[in-house]
């Protein structure tokens, strides 16, 4: 089995109130860099080599270099927390748990008050399932 966190579904629930936290900022983040590099491409569409780099140009770099920044300290964050996230747009992120001895997604995004489904690990967002009795009582050894 690989050495990851496991989680509980009463862990992840705990969890949760600081995972939602990083999540909704990380979604934040990364739509503040997303459109930092729209105004840097267009920018730099007009660009030419001859005249160099302007200096709105420069600025604009550095505002891409500052988001991207600020965006990877909040996916280590999360990882921190023993998550692992799925979608930056969704604030998609899954909670390695047991379920009979084999490891599972619990599955959650931005907007859902609670976990509430699991999937499979080589299954994505499509194929979650309602929790169950069985990860109910779950308990990490």
């Amino acid at each position: 089995m690989p050495d990851h966190r496991l989680f509980t579904l009463d862990e992840a629930e705990r969890a949760l109130t600081l995972v939602r936290r990083i999540a909704s900022d990380l979604r934040e983040a990364y739509h503040a860099w997303q459109d930092a590099v729209t105004r840097y491409e267009l920018e730099a569409a007009g660009a030419t080599a001859e005249r160099g780099e302007s200096e709105l140009l420069r600025g604009l770099r550095e505002t891409v270099g500052l988001h991207a920044e600020r965006v990877a300290g909040l996916v280590e964050e999360i990882q921190a927390v023993g998550v692992t996230l799925k979608d930056f747009e969704q604030g998609l992120v899954d909670f390695y748990a047991l379920r009979e001895d084999r490891l599972v997604y619990l599955c959650w995004r931005l907007g859902e008050d609670h976990i509430t489904h699991w999937h499979e690990v080589d299954e994505g967002f499509a194929g979650r399932r309602p929790i169950d009795a069985i990860l109910t009582r779950g308990v990490v050894p």
